[in-house]
């Protein structure tokens, strides 16, 4: 199967699963579920929950039941999107091409689905079909990988403090490891640990996260400088507006390429104990980096 429709496939699957996990518009309180659906069911590539299953895949040579805890990362990404697209941190009209939920339904109840998304994001997890001792480490790797230290909200807040200010390498590093790496890290860490991974491929799941991660946040930094803002469904330009922290504005457009090719290898490496359960999460990479949107 080409990984054109291997893709399309997978995000079927994990739309259905959401769509179950999340309730109906019509459930009571209407107005916060469907806030969150719409945002929700906007469009999303489904990368990270993809990723999830595949890593799963490649300890256990299985999906099953690793459907619900992917889920589980695509409810923290989209309430973190949500959140990202308010006035008070990047104020954007359009994601995925179409209006961002606070243009749809009002700043407060935006913060409200954000909220309930994350919310979710626990109870999916405490739900799962696994020994408590697995749920526990997952609890506890997403609630990391998306707080303050460390974590993607630790990196929103560098990223926000480091408007305006001169662009230097370390501080480059600490936002994305954190922004973006934290959560691309984690969905191959929460696969791992549901499928039973040993110590040492969940070390290896773990460091092919790492070089994805910072791979796919230095392509995002790219494409917000050279695609049209129909291209990638939000405002272009918008990193150069607000005087962000970017991988071009620290190593320009050339030598942010090669490092990202750089971060693809590198992950390609970490995936040799897996052999040919990891053809898939090998194909990921590649396209996390030539992607164009």
């Amino acid at each position: 199967m080409l990984l054109r429709e291997y893709l399309a496939r997978q995000q079927q699957l994990v739309d259905a699963e959401l769509g179950r996990l999340v309730p109906s518009e019509d459930t009571p309180p209407a107005t916060i579920h469907r806030a969150m659906r719409y945002s929700l069911f906007a469009g999303g590539k489904r990368i990270r929950p993809i990723l999830c299953i595949e890593a799963a895949h490649a300890i256990s040579g299985s999906y099953d039941g690793a459907i619900a805890a992917a889920c589980a990362l695509e409810l923290i990404h989209t309430y973190s999107l949500i959140h990202d697209d308010l006035p008070a941190l990047d104020n954007d009209d359009y994601r995925r091409g179409k209006l961002t939920n606070h243009k749809v339904f009002g700043d407060a109840m935006a913060i409200l689905a954000g909220d309930s998304l994350l919310t979710l994001a626990f109870q999916v997890l405490a739900q799962l079909d696994a020994p408590d001792s697995r749920k526990t480490r997952m609890i506890a790797e997403l609630s990391t990988a998306a707080g303050t230290v460390g974590g993607m909200i630790g990196g929103q807040v560098a990223d926000l403090e480091g408007e305006g200010k001169t662009p230097n390498a370390q501080l480059l590093e600490t936002i994305h490891r954190a922004k973006t790496g934290a959560l691309i890290r984690a969905s191959l860490r929460l696969g791992a640990i549901y499928a039973g991974a040993s110590d040492e491929q969940y070390a290896a799941l773990s460091c092919y996260g790492e070089h994805v991660g910072l791979a796919f946040q230095i392509v995002d930094d790219i494409l917000d400088v050279e695609e049209s803002s129909e291209a990638l469904g939000k405002t272009a330009g918008k990193d150069a507006q607000q005087q962000k922290i970017t991988f071009p504005a620290v190593y320009g457009l050339d030598d942010s390429r090669r490092m990202a090719d750089e971060e693809c290898q590198r992950a390609h490496q970490t995936l040799e104990p897996f052999a040919d359960r990891a053809a898939r999460l090998h194909e990921l990479a590649d396209m996390i980096v030539h992607r164009k949107s």
